[in-house]
C-alpha cells in the first residue's frame, strides 16, 4: 500500500501543549500532535491514555485548559461540534449516530437537508437522493440510497457515517475503532476505502486497539500514555513490539497467561438447544473451573446462543441442566437469581447505564442484597463497590463517577463486578476484549483465571481466533446456528478452527 504523506509540507492540524484536567485527574498533559493532509495517521494507547479526550477536544466538546490548536497555520479555538463540522472535521464514533427508521439518505443530510421554492419551501428529495448516490459510488458502495438503515448490516453504517462525513466536505476524518464490529472481508474493504480518502488528500485520524492493523492501514503512528505524548513514528520504521513497550513502559512477556487449574464437577449442560431463527440441536457441557471458547465467523450465532442461556431469548426446543437440575430462565432476571451472569458485546446497549454511577451499575442487578431496614443503604452501597474497584483495579476518580465517561476496558471491569455481586457461578463472556488495549486484554485475561481458579465456570465468546487458542480449555465452533466442531486445548489449531467454521 503506497504511502504519500509528505511531512515536509505543513499540518493540517497541530496540537501544541494540550493539557486537560478534570477532578481527581489529569486526562492530558502538555500534548503535541499533528495531522497531515493524505495521511493515515494512527492513534493509540492503553485504557485512560487520554485518546478520547484528544478526540473530544478536536470535536469542539471539551475545550483545553492549556495549549492551543491550529489550523492551516492559524491558532483555532472549537468551540463546539457546530464549529468543528464547519472546519471540516468529522468523527465516526464506534457507537454509530444513525436513527434506524430512516432511509440512507435522510440519514446523511439530517439537519443539513437541502430546499427548492421561492414562496413555499420544502426538501429537495431528489438532490438528496441523487447526492447520496454520487458519495456511495466515490466510496465504492454499493447501496440504495432510499433503504431504510435499520435493515442494513453494521459494515454498510460505517461507510454511511463515512458517506456523511464526505457530504459534509470533510478535510479531517477521525475513525474511533472502525474495524470493531466487522469481519475480514468487511475490514479489508474498508481500508481500501480509507486508502482512496487517502489519496482525495483528507487526513484520517485512525483509532485503533487492534495493533495488527497498523501496519495494515497507518502511515504514522503516535502512542499516548497516562495522558502524556509518548512519541510519533513512521509506521514502516517501528515494530508492533515497540509500540506496545511504549504503551504500556514495560514489555509484554507472554499475551494469554493461561496455566492448568483444578476442573470439577459439570455446573452446566446445554441439551438440544433450539431457538427460532437463530441456532438449533445445540449441545455442550461446562464444568466449574473451566474456561470453554465458542469460536466461529460473523453470524455463527454464538451471541444469540448466550442470549437464550441468560434468559433474553426465547427457545422453543431443548433444555438446560444447571447445578444437577433442570432450569428454566424465563428473563435475565431469573438468571441472575441462579447464579449466572452476561458480559454482553454491546456494553452501551445491553450491559450498563452509561449515565449512571460506577456504583449503581455493579450494584443495579442486585439492589435486593443492599435493603436494611429503612430501604436502600447507600454507605453499603459506596462500601462494596470501593471494594470492587480495588480488587479489579478500576480505573475510576470515584465510585461516584458515570459509567460513560470511563474507558472500554475499566467499562468491562465494572460489568464483571456486576456479576460477581451477585455471586455468578457461571460466567458468558462475549468478546471479552473487544475494543480495549493490550494492556487492558492482559488484566482482563488474569481476571478471567482467578476467576476460574476459584471454581467458576467460564464461557468465552470471540472472533479472536489466537485469543480462543491461547485462553481456552477446551473449544467449540459454531456456523450457522450449529456447533461443528469440539477440540481439546492440546489438539486444537488455528486452521482445525478456520475449517470447521468456513
Amino acid at each position: 500500500m503506497e504511502r504519500r504523506v509528505k511531512l515536509s509540507q505543513s499540518p493540517i492540524l497541530s496540537f501544541k501543549g494540550i493539557t486537560k484536567r478534570f477532578p481527581g485527574v489529569v486526562a492530558l498533559r502538555g500534548v503535541d500532535f499533528d495531522l497531515y493532509e493524505g495521511e493515515v495517521h494512527v492513534l493509540v494507547g492503553a485504557n485512560g491514555a487520554g485518546k478520547s479526550t484528544l478526540v473530544k477536544i478536536l470535536a469542539g466538546v471539551y475545550q483545553p485548559d492549556e495549549g492551543e490548536i491550529f489550523f492551516n497555520d492559524k491558532r483555532a479555538i472549537i468551540r463546539n461540534a457546530e464549529q468543528a463540522r464547519r472546519m471540516g472535521i468529522s468523527i465516526v464514533y464506534q457507537n454509530f449516530n444513525l436513527i434506524n427508521k430512516m432511509d440512507v439518505g435522510q440519514n446523511i443530510f439530517l439537519n443539513r437537508e437541502p430546499t427548492v421554492g421561492k414562496i413555499v419551501r420544502r426538501v429537495d428529495w431528489s438532490r438528496i437522493y441523487r447526492e447520496t448516490s454520487a458519495i456511495l459510488k466515490r466510496l465504492h458502495v454499493h447501496i440504495d440510497p432510499k433503504s431504510l438503515v435499520g435493515d442494513l448490516p453494521v459494515a454498510d453504517h460505517q461507510m454511511i457515517e463515512i458517506a456523511k462525513a464526505l457530504a459534509m466536505q470533510s478535510r479531517i476524518l477521525v475513525l474511533d475503532e472502525p474495524t470493531s464490529s466487522l469481519s475480514e472481508q468487511e475490514i479489508e474493504d474498508l481500508f481500501h476505502r480509507i486508502s482512496s480518502l487517502r489519496e482525495e488528500g483528507v487526513a484520517v485520524l485512525y483509532i485503533s486497539h487492534r495493533l495488527e492493523e497498523i501496519k495494515r492501514i497507518g502511515d504514522r503512528v503516535t502512542v499516548l500514555r497516562d495522558g502524556e505524548y509518548v512519541g510519533s513514528e513512521s509506521i514502516e520504521k517501528i515494530s508492533l513490539e515497540k509500540v506496545i513497550k511504549m504503551m504500556l513502559g514495560r514489555e509484554v512477556e507472554k499475551i494469554y497467561p493461561w496455566k492448568p487449574r483444578p476442573v470439577g464437577e459439570v455446573v452446566l449442560s446445554v441439551e438440544g438447544l433450539g431457538s427460532r431463527g437463530a441456532f438449533e440441536n445445540v449441545s455442550f457441557s461446562l464444568r466449574k473451573g473451566e474456561i470453554l471458547g465458542i469460536s466461529g465467523l460473523v453470524g455463527a450465532r454464538r451471541t444469540e446462543l448466550a442470549l437464550a442461556i441468560f434468559g433474553a431469548l426465547p427457545t422453543h426446543s431443548g433444555r438446560l441442566i444447571y447445578k444437577g437440575k433442570a432450569a428454566r430462565f424465563n428473563n435475565p432476571g431469573d438468571a441472575i437469581a441462579a447464579g449466572i451472569g452476561l458480559l454482553p458485546e454491546d456494553k452501551a446497549r445491553y450491559g450498563m447505564f452509561p449515565i449512571l454511577s460506577v456504583a449503581h451499575n455493579i450494584t443495579s442487578a442486585g439492589l435486593s442484597l443492599l435493603v436494611r431496614r429503612f430501604g436502600l443503604n447507600p454507605r453499603l452501597e459506596r462500601n462494596i463497590t470501593e471494594e470492587y474497584v480495588r480488587k479489579l483495579n478500576v480505573r475510576t476518580p470515584s465510585v461516584k463517577t458515570e459509567i460513560q465517561s470511563l474507558s472500554g476496558g475499566n467499562q468491562q471491569k465494572i460489568m464483571l463486578a456486576k456479576s460477581l455481586f451477585t455471586n455468578s457461578e457461571v460466567l458468558i463472556f462475549d468478546e471479552p476484549t473487544k475494543g480495549i488495549d493490550v494492556g487492558a486484554k492482559e488484566e482482563i485475561y488474569n481476571l478471567m483465571l482467578e476467576l476460574a481458579g476459584e471454581g467458576r465456570g467460564i464461557i468465552m465468546i470471540s472472533s479472536e481466533i489466537p485469543e480462543v487458542l491461547g485462553m481456552s480449555d477446551r473449544i467449540l465452533v459454531m456456523k450457522e446456528g450449529r456447533i461443528t466442531a469440539e477440540f481439546d486445548r492440546e489438539n486444537a489449531t488455528q486452521e482445525k478452527i478456520l475449517e470447521a467454521a468456513l
